[in-house]
């Protein structure tokens, strides 16, 4: 099938690529001209494990094409729209993107093609983007199939899912959408994924409130361990025993740092401000908890680091280890770690950091840090070592070998990665998250 894919961020470079690999023809559009550039020669524009590879296949194939000119979708069956909804200065989704990509895209849209939402969107955007599209172009359909991505296996879900949402229109244009998109996916669903039609409304909200459940999920475990350093407890040992409750599970009951990246801090605060304007804010009202007991988690480093330290930051090296919000990415959007490092260099510290891919998108946005190449410059003459994202680089040092080049054996394990047995063993003192 001949589809385009407006919007060349991370969703949609991902989705570009992953639809060509399935043997589609694919025209990718994006505003910015550099991006198009380094897309079109090869080049990812961010971390991504699998994507420069299906990049370059792509390309190799003849199957993909970027460009900046949205005339150039002209003709495809099915129009991808993966423009980004980043937060406003009040909490909600800022849908200018979205707005101005489907007001350019309606004039190269025929009837009987098909333009599929993929970005998260404030549930009722797709009811009025469907009747400005209808109104544009008699005969073509709008539906949204939101994205289910994880960063640091975002191919992988793309092409091999594990599951499809289709919220399309009711009627023969809603049959015929169903069709279509069946044959974008057609080697997913043969191989068994399974695929939910629903309505407009249900298929925004699927994407925000799963996002909303994980965020949840992982600020209750911070708030126990916040508990269990109190009393004495163990929060690794507790989430073990809970998540073998087959009503709770284990998976995002690790305490540490809490959330970050480019969802779900904004899409949780998206989702309070969507209800306040429908008239439910009540009804979301514990997400303002969630988010507050996220944001905790970086100040009570911050505390601890100056408590392991006599007091005071000020003045002291420390080493810092991870930027990224989540290993195998280079995303710094929201990321607890670079937070952290940046208040500990305000508070007067001396910073040195290191992430093995995202040293150059945190200097983007926080300067002020000293980052150097490797994890032993960063450790070298620390007198605390933090580590704040589970790299398995990180995980896997040596601590017989820091402890050789540190100034003061301490570490702070804010992701509760490290072998404890090992480290103590090795003389360091370490503080993990709820233990």
């Amino acid at each position: 099938m001949r589809i385009s894919v407006i919007g060349c961020g991370y969703l949609g470079a991902v989705h570009a690529a992953s639809m060509a690999k399935l043997g589609h023809d694919v025209v990718a559009v994006d505003v910015d001209p550099a991006r198009i550039e380094q897309l079109a020669a090869g080049t990812a524009p961010f971390f991504e494990p699998g994507l420069p590879e299906v990049l370059g296949e792509a390309l190799a194939s003849g199957r993909i094409r970027f460009t900046t000119e949205m005339a150039d979708v002209a003709g495809s069956r099915v129009h991808f729209l993966a423009v980004g909804t980043p937060q406003g200065p009040t909490g909600a989704a800022d849908l200018r993107y979205v707005d101005a990509a489907m007001a350019s895209l309606a004039q190269y849209v025929s009837a009987g093609e098909f333009v599929v939402g993929k970005s998260t969107v404030p549930v009722g955007t797709a009811a009025r983007l469907g009747a400005e599209l209808t109104a544009a172009v008699p005969g073509a359909t709008l539906v949204w199939n939101p994205e289910f991505l994880r960063e640091g296996f975002a191919v992988q879900d793309t092409i091999s899912p594990d599951r499809f949402v289709y919220g399309v229109p009711e009627g023969s244009d809603g049959e015929r959408a169903v069709a279509a998109l069946d044959e974008v996916y057609a080697a997913a669903l043969a191989e068994g994924t399974p695929r939910l039609v629903v309505d407009l409304p249900t298929a925004e909200l699927v994407k925000i409130s799963a996002n909303a459940f994980l965020a949840t999920k992982i600020s209750f475990i911070n708030a126990m361990a916040e508990i269990a350093e109190v009393v004495g407890a163990d929060v690794t040992a507790l989430a073990d025993a809970i998540g073998h409750d087959a009503r709770i599970g284990r998976k995002f009951l690790n305490a540490g740092l809490g959330f970050g990246g480019g969802c779900l801090p904004k899409d949780i605060r998206a989702f309070q401000a969507r209800a306040d304007e429908l008239g439910v804010g009540e009804s979301l009202a514990f997400l303002g908890e969630v988010d507050a007991i996220n944001l905790r988690r970086r100040a009570h480093v911050v505390t601890l680091a100056a408590e392991l330290l006599d007091g005071d930051v000020t003045g002291k090296r420390i080493g810092v280890l991870g930027l990224a919000f989540k290993p195998n990415s280079d995303d710094v959007r929201d990321s607890p770690a670079l937070d952290i490092a940046a208040q500990l260099r305000e508070h007067g510290a001396t910073v040195s950091a290191y992430d093995p891919e995202a040293n150059r998108t945190a200097a983007r946005l926080r300067p002020e840090l000293d980052y150097v190449d490797s994890a032993v410059d960063a450790v070298r003459d620390a007198d605390l070592v933090l580590v704040l994202t589970e790299w398995s680089e990180f995980r896997d040092l040596d601590p017989t070998a820091v402890a050789a080049l540190v100034a003061r054996p301490v570490v702070v394990d804010g992701r509760n990665c490290l072998d404890r047995d090992a480290w103590t063993a090795a003389g360091f003192t370490v503080r993990g998250m709820g233990r």
